[in-house]
């Protein structure tokens, strides 16, 4: 397909076929993401989506999981939605669930009928940019959400048997708060229980407006040694019964991921580890 932009995915929808809906973001106010800020925000039209399952069904292809991009695919109208699922499972009856980005926003805006009817109609997981735990941290980041909003609408999609997947990043609130947001979102997923928690740590970025207000003095990023440290708290406090977590830290070239709680001791100790090499190169680094 002849596509502007670029379809963001969760690591765990690499094997899905990405199917874009609609070019950037809706809502695209968040101060840290730079990913839509240059485009216009707009949805194709259907014929080309349907082009797209044709063109791939005639190819062979096969999806088991189709992933709809772009931003926030689950904010248009329900309508629509319906239209594209009926198409996919048209192209591809084998198709066992349909995947995408979803606002807290994007929830609200749909009546609890509609969620139903969405996942009768094959809607299986949405994922949803939490980010923080702290609400004074989502107004300054100009996320659509506070944390009483989102335990409302998510506790709606689990009502309707839609599963409910995480973003978070490590390092959005700051220096020095990075245990405090962990222990909220701790306490927050505790709550919520989703099934899959995806944290890419802040990595800055000249281009996003978040930069400004670190010029400005108004932000004052945390070190890559307090993002881990922030990560490993909140890997001790999740108490899930079952949660599939992964675990980004690009600019250490580090992933930790696993499930928990089978895998908490491995990832704590991978954290730690990381903690104790960067603590020590962070140290030479001031001493040189």
């Amino acid at each position: 397909m002849d596509y502007e932009g670029l379809i963001c995915h969760p690591p765990m929808e690499r094997a899905s076929l990405k199917l874009p809906v609609a070019v950037g973001c809706a809502y695209n106010q968040c101060k840290f993401c730079t990913f839509f800020k240059h485009l216009r925000y707009r949805l194709l039209p259907l014929e080309q989506i349907e082009d797209e399952l044709r063109r791939v069904r005639d190819l062979g292809g096969n999806p088991k999981q189709v992933f709809l991009g772009d931003g926030n695919a689950f904010g248009m109208e329900t309508s629509r939605l319906l239209l594209i699922t009926e198409r996919i499972f048209h192209y591809f009856p084998n198709c066992q669930m349909i995947n995408m980005d979803a606002t807290v926003t994007d929830i609200r805006g749909k009546t609890n009928n509609e969620l139903r009817q969405l996942k009768r109609a094959g809607i299986k997981r949405l994922y949803l940019g939490i980010e923080g735990g702290l609400d004074d941290v989502l107004s300054f980041m100009q996320k659509d959400h506070d944390t009483e909003q989102a335990y409302r609408e998510i506790q709606r999609v689990q009502n309707a048997e839609l599963v409910f997947n995480a973003h978070i990043m490590t390092g959005i609130a700051g220096a020095g708060r990075g245990l405090e947001n962990a222990e909220r979102l701790a306490e927050f997923f505790n709550r919520t229980q989703p099934e899959r928690v995806i944290n890419f740590s802040l990595s800055l970025s000249r281009s996003a407006p978040l930069y400004q207000d670190i010029l400005a003095g108004r932000f004052i990023p945390a070190s890559e040694v307090e993002n881990l440290i922030e990560a490993h708290r909140l890997l001790e406090l999740l108490g899930t019964n079952f949660l599939l977590y992964d675990g980004f830290h690009d600019q250490l070239e580090l992933r930790v991921w696993g499930e928990l709680p089978r895998d908490r001791l491995k990832m704590l100790q991978k954290l730690k580890d990381a903690i104790a090499m960067h603590t020590q190169r962070e140290l030479m680094a001031a001493c040189s």
